[in-house]
């Protein structure tokens, strides 16, 4: 019904239109408040994911405009209704083959170390948003658990299961840029200690992965370690 799932007609429209277009669109999903949706779109090597999300955006204004409604990705358009994010879902080969448990736990104290860093990058008014509830952790905090949907990192229950996988990082927005995301979490999970401190030999790497990220992180001479991300708009 039209008063129970507002906007399906604008949402089933743009998913069509990200097929249509290659853009790698991966599942939509309605929200907690009304006319709040959900899209994914990867996953995906290197910065494609962010590719396709900035033109799943640009297809999504051009559909509204057929159906005379607007488009928001202010991180808390309503007060006292829940935010929107933009949830980022990453992964190394590392991460993914066994012993990758050991070492999503090293990216989570990584992550932790550079995390007011992160939130400078993660788009405008995030602090609107994350306020410590609504399944958010507050912007100044930084927590990462195994199925949390409080928490900055959040890490899947079968990833825990399994000892291997991805994780999911809840605190950036849905306005923010996701080449800058993409760079933020590569870079501290890959190039810098727990501590926050750049590696040192890993450091001749950083540049090439600068300069080829967009074609796949693995080329970069770290180590065959190749990222993949999925990125999440409401």
């Amino acid at each position: 019904g039209a008063a129970k799932a507002p906007g399906r007609d604008v949402v089933e429209a743009h998913y069509r239109a990200c097929l249509y277009a290659g853009v790698k669109i991966g599942g939509i999903n309605s929200e907690i408040a009304p006319g709040q949706w959900e899209f994914q779109v990867g996953p995906s090597p290197g910065i494609h994911a962010a590719d396709d999300l900035w033109m799943a955006r640009y297809l999504l204004q051009r559909v509204a405009e057929v159906f005379m409604v607007n488009v928001t990705f202010m991180p808390k358009p309503v007060h006292d209704w829940a935010g929107i994010g933009g949830h980022t879902n990453y992964s190394t080969t590392s991460t993914r083959n066994p012993g990758g448990w050991d070492v999503i736990m090293k990216h989570c104290e990584r992550l932790k170390a550079r995390h007011l860093e992160h939130m400078e990058a993660y788009g405008s008014d995030n602090e609107l948003r994350l306020v410590g509830n609504d399944e958010t952790q507050s912007f100044n905090r930084f927590s990462y658990g195994v199925g949390d949907r409080s928490a900055s990192i959040r890490i899947p229950v079968k990833a825990a299961a399994r000892k291997c996988g991805y994780y999911e990082d809840r605190r950036p927005a849905a306005n923010m840029d996701p080449y800058l995301v993409t760079r933020m979490i590569v870079e501290t999970t890959l190039f810098y200690d727990e501590n926050g401190n750049p590696i040192p030999e890993q450091s001749k790497g950083k540049g090439k992965v600068e300069k080829g990220l967009r074609e796949d992180v693995s080329k970069d001479g770290h180590a065959g370690d190749s990222a993949a991300g999925r990125a999440v708009a409401a």
